[in-house]
């Protein structure tokens, strides 16, 4: 993996550029998201914007580096994993006794992830990137507290808004997030400081099992 020596790259091919196309294209796809949500009948939708709303804000206000990954296996990766939330259509509940759980999921999860999100403030993104490492909050636990906050919003996702279409995109979405922490953990293990952090924290995502 490559991080950032531009010298001979185009001029367009440049981690602040790369940064800003990021961040219009999680925009675009979340204001067709709030489109869906507003015209769907589903009251629990608005569970699933506010999960996604985070991502977009939080990919607004983030700090901007240069230790970003410029390989584009990665990019594609972690725009595929992002993007398949955003991609999501508000189905029907399949099972309406299993809806307590599925709030309960979705409450759990974004309660997760807005911690996490709280927890690295400025530091979050998409890409791989090095934007300042972070190891208090959920970040204690595991390694990576936003993406099983983001599984817990999914499996109520597919317990709320069950959709023919979710099961799919969420496969190919959790395909490419697996692929991306580890893309991360590459970049990110070579600062000292996390190299040191993975081995206090040991799991990324499940404690006990991965």
């Amino acid at each position: 993996m490559t991080t950032t020596t531009l010298t001979k790259q185009p001029a367009w091919l440049r981690p602040a550029v790369l940064d800003r196309a990021e961040q219009v294209l999680v925009v675009l796809l979340w204001i067709v998201l709030a489109s869906r949500v507003e015209v769907s009948s589903n009251p629990w939708s608005i569970l699933l914007l506010i999960s996604e709303t985070a991502v977009a804000v939080f990919t607004l206000i983030r700090r901007p580096t240069e230790k970003l990954s410029m390989a584009l296996g990665d990019w594609l990766l972690a725009m595929t994993a992002t993007c398949a939330g955003l991609l999501v259509l508000p189905g029907v509940p399949p099972l309406p006794l299993l809806v307590p759980l599925g709030v309960f999921l979705a409450v759990v999860g974004n309660g997760i992830q807005a911690w996490a999100k709280l927890t690295l403030r400025r530091s979050f993104g998409v890409a791989p990137a090095n934007r300042g490492i972070k190891i208090s909050g959920p970040y204690r636990f595991v390694r990576h507290p936003m993406y099983a906050g983001y599984a817990l919003v999914h499996m109520a996702v597919m317990i709320l808004m069950f959709h023919p279409m979710n099961i799919v995109i969420y496969a190919i979405g959790w395909w490419a997030q697996i692929l991306r922490l580890l893309a991360e953990e590459r970049l990110l293990s070579q600062d000292p400081a996390y190299a040191e952090y993975m081995q206090v924290v040991r799991w990324r995502l499940i404690p006990g099992l991965f």
